[in-house]
């Protein structure tokens, strides 16, 4: 399995204004069609991308999107469908899980 990371585009706030928060957090799981997706390009294009995996299985990427709210995930998802993408799915994150230090028992 490979890490994509990536690579930050030219496009800076304007300045004095803040960049908009992106509280939705979503996983788009890609199936490519003929062709596969450029994953380069579509990080540049769209801010909401934050890092995706090349998968072997059922999708052959996985992205990991944070969006500023229902319309951009929606442009993402239309995005990866113009890009050539065969299959497109689309699952919120609720909340991240984090493993926790193990609790010790004692063993009488």
């Amino acid at each position: 399995m490979t890490a994509l990371q990536l690579v930050p585009g030219d496009e800076e706030p304007a300045a004095g204004r803040p960049e908009p928060a992106r509280a939705l957090h979503a996983l788009a799981r890609v199936s490519f069609g003929p062709v596969p997706l450029d994953f380069d390009r579509l990080a540049a294009e769209h801010p909401a991308v934050q890092s995706g995996l090349a998968l072997a299985g059922d999708a052959d990427l996985e992205l990991r999107l944070a969006c500023t709210g229902p319309e951009e995930l929606r442009a993402v998802a239309a995005a990866l469908q113009r890009a050539g993408a065969a299959r497109v799915r689309i699952d919120l994150v609720l909340r991240a899980l984090t493993p926790g230090p193990p609790t010790l028992r004692s063993v009488t």
